[in-house]
């Protein structure tokens, strides 16, 4: 059950006629020498992190580090408590975790990397609105999570999903690609509508730039990770609804790699450009480290 591309991965899901789920999970437990069970049961101590995280700054708001997050997932939830969310109850839901997940990695407590700390909230913050917005359980949850860690596994060995080797676009891109992936798969999609949505989520954020105020990862890492979120669901749903993708799911993960080679040094993680380099975010930054 092992692959390379997503192509082979397609290939595997219909020889044997199953889910991305199924293949990666047996993968993941062949390369491990893991039984299924403890396989599955690794997965479940993930995902019981990532809701953690997601409630946590509810109930306790902390202030990061840098002091430049703190507080913004209540502020969502309490909205839309309020019956004045814009956004409806799934996509509020899902900003609300997303903020809340960074706030967390931010003020240096436990989150899970999917797959980068600084793009921590993109896939617990939609898969947690979607458990509870469609009244799913665990075990639903837990597959599209496998889901996810195959595509996050094949743009990890033919790409990358670092900052500062390809810019955002490989951080919350990829975390994007990911959850939109596992919603397809969670929603009853096909393995192929799966990577549509993956492929559309990577389409959407190519060129995405990482420039960190301060070089801390805050601000706009944490808008970032909403932005993935929401980027996540509309593809979701998009293949859902059978629409195609004309780049397939590999050319699309060499193209996201190819134009992160171009992003100019500045906007790869070095807090030289962009939204770093704002005089307001410059004036932060001088706050900050006076203040150490």
């Amino acid at each position: 059950m092992d692959f390379i591309s997503g192509n082979e991965l397609l290939k595997l899901c219909e020889e044997n006629h199953c889910r991305i789920s199924d293949v990666m999970r047996e993968r993941e437990a062949s390369e491990f020498g893991a039984s299924p069970e403890e396989t599955i049961g690794r997965m479940k101590e993930a995902y019981r992190i990532m809701k953690e995280a997601c409630h946590k700054p509810l109930d306790e708001p902390v202030i990061s580090v840098g002091g430049l997050i703190g507080g913004e997932s209540k502020k969502v939830r309490d909205r839309r408590r309020s019956g004045k969310s814009i956004c409806g109850s799934m996509l509020s839901k899902a900003i609300t975790y997303s903020l809340a997940v960074l706030e967390v990695n931010a003020s240096m407590g436990l989150i899970v990397a999917a797959p980068t700390a600084g793009s921590s909230g993109v896939l617990p913050g939609l898969l947690l609105a979607l458990e509870e917005e469609f009244s799913l359980d665990d075990n639903q949850i837990i597959d599209g999570l496998f889901t996810a860690s195959a595509v996050g596994y094949l743009i990890m060995r033919n790409a990358s999903v670092a900052g500062a080797q390809a810019g955002c676009q490989a951080e919350v891109g990829s975390a994007s690609a990911m959850a939109a992936a596992a919603a397809a798969e969670i929603m009853g999609g096909t393995p192929q509508q799966c990577l549509d949505a993956a492929t559309s989520a990577l389409v959407n954020l190519l060129g995405l730039v990482c420039d960190p105020v301060a070089g801390l990862v805050e601000y706009p890492c944490q808008n970032r990770n909403v932005i993935g979120a929401a980027n996540a669901l509309v593809c979701a749903e998009m293949a859902l609804s059978g629409v195609r993708q004309l780049i397939p799911f590999d050319q699309m993960v060499d193209t996201m790699m190819a134009v992160g080679r171009s992003i100019p040094f500045e906007l790869r993680e070095t807090s030289l450009g962009g939204c770093a380099a704002t005089a307001a975010a410059c004036s932060k930054t001088c706050e900050i480290f006076k203040s150490k």
